[in-house]
């Protein structure tokens, strides 16, 4: 499995917006829908929600990594956005000031979702890694950490 089929540069917002968790969400789930990855902003929002309340998707270290396994979801995708520090209703109030926002496909829940996260997980360990998606100023800055 290659992060390169689930992650595009048009999919990663250095500049967002949002002043809150709701907002943030709510604008990297619009980037999904403009990019033909989800069919139903609202649906794919609800679902994302639905997962939020099973527990804190706040990891520590400024990130967040919502996920909405989702029947309105096309294509299973990852969009990224950097923001600045916002709360994100975690326990240990940290703010988040990176978001990973997974859009996964109702066949790929279980496999293909977990090789992905773990993917992902594995790249946020690295402090170095961290320190570069902290400081990237542009899309294509962003994926070469990935990549």
């Amino acid at each position: 499995m290659d992060m390169k089929d689930f992650l595009f540069e048009d999919l990663v917002k250095v500049d967002m917006n949002s002043t809150n968790k709701k907002e943030a969400i709510n604008e990297l789930s619009e980037l999904l829908y403009e990019k033909n990855c989800i069919n139903d902003i609202e649906a794919f929002v609800k679902d994302v929600y639905l997962r939020e309340a099973e527990g804190d998707t706040n990891i520590g270290q400024g990130i967040a990594i919502p996920h909405g396994k989702s029947e309105h979801v096309l294509k299973t995708s990852l969009a990224i956005g950097k923001i600045n520090p916002i709360e994100w209703d975690s326990s240990d109030d940290e703010k988040v000031e990176l978001v990973i926002l997974f859009a996964v496909r109702m066949v790929d829940k279980t496999s293909v979702h977990l090789k992905l996260l773990s993917q992902v997980a594995s790249k946020l360990g690295n402090d170095e890694v961290l320190e570069k998606l902290k400081s990237a100023n542009s899309p294509s800055e962003v994926l070469s950490v990935f990549f």
